[in-house]
């Protein structure tokens, strides 16, 4: 006797077989492929940048930012690479599926504090990204009489910059700290690719403490250029690895 179903007439239906499975499927392939196409996209971004001699003299800073006819986009470029790092971080979190625990409670709080951050960039993006600029363009078709009010307002304007850049970068770093500390806990991907991250975000949460105290001054030039570094170390260092892993070993990883 039979016991498998059958259509209306009578037959039986043959199982229908699964189909092949697409490596770059993986939630962790995805993951790292949307870390390092944030950092990409990011750094791609920033070239564009315009910049002056020091970003704390706000005479020529105003100046070059007056004359940048691309400002707008530029940002906007930054604040997809953003959104596209925290989507890794999130996607990572998800992969990883730490059940209980230490890591459990650090990859909660991570992916909880790397949404926040993207809100923060974002809020971050529209002062500098499109209320800076208006405010500098202002300034620059101002009447001689009316630029002192003009820079006044463009100044106010940089000063809330310097304070969203800095509690953004707070959180941003402590979010990829957390996410590092995920991973060397787990064991579950390279533990060193942790163990960058975790320097990485502290580099950001100096970032976020000489914005925050001396706005864009030459102090943070060695945590910039480390955070960069190390990130782009990391992110690389992921991409590479999640990709030459076989199939097998992403779903004992990901298990």
């Amino acid at each position: 006797m039979n016991n498998l179903p059958a259509d209306d007439g009578g037959t039986r239906q043959p199982p229908v077989p699964a189909g092949p499975r697409t490596p770059g499927s993986s939630p962790l392939r995805l993951a790292a492929t949307l870390l390092f196409s944030g950092v990409a996209v990011s750094l791609l971004a920033g070239l564009f940048h315009a910049d002056s001699a020091s970003a704390n003299d706000h005479l020529a800073a105003f100046a070059a930012y007056a004359a940048s006819g691309i400002w707008t986009v530029v940002h906007l470029g930054q604040f997809v690479g953003m959104a596209l790092l925290v989507a890794g971080l999130l996607v990572l979190q998800s992969a990883l599926k730490v059940p209980h625990g230490a890591a459990a409670w650090a990859g909660r709080l991570g992916a909880v504090l790397a949404a926040v951050a993207l809100g923060l960039y974002a809020a971050l993006q529209a002062v500098d990204g499109v209320a800076l600029k208006h405010a500098v363009d202002a300034r620059a078709a101002a009447a001689e009489p009316e630029k002192s009010m003009r820079f006044a307002t463009a100044e106010a304007i940089r000063w809330l910059e310097w304070g969203m850049r800095s509690y953004q970068s707070f959180v941003l770093g402590a979010a990829l700290i957390l996410a590092g500390l995920v991973i060397v806990l787990t064991g579950r991907i390279s533990r060193g690719i942790g163990i960058l991250m975790g320097p990485s975000g502290l580099a950001y949460v100096a970032q976020g403490w000489v914005i925050g105290t001396e706005g864009f001054s030459d102090a943070n030039a060695v945590p910039t250029l480390s955070g960069i570094a190390l990130t782009v170390l990391w992110s690389v260092w992921f991409l590479i690895s999640a990709w030459r892993m076989k199939d097998e070993q992403i779903r004992t990883a990901i298990s």
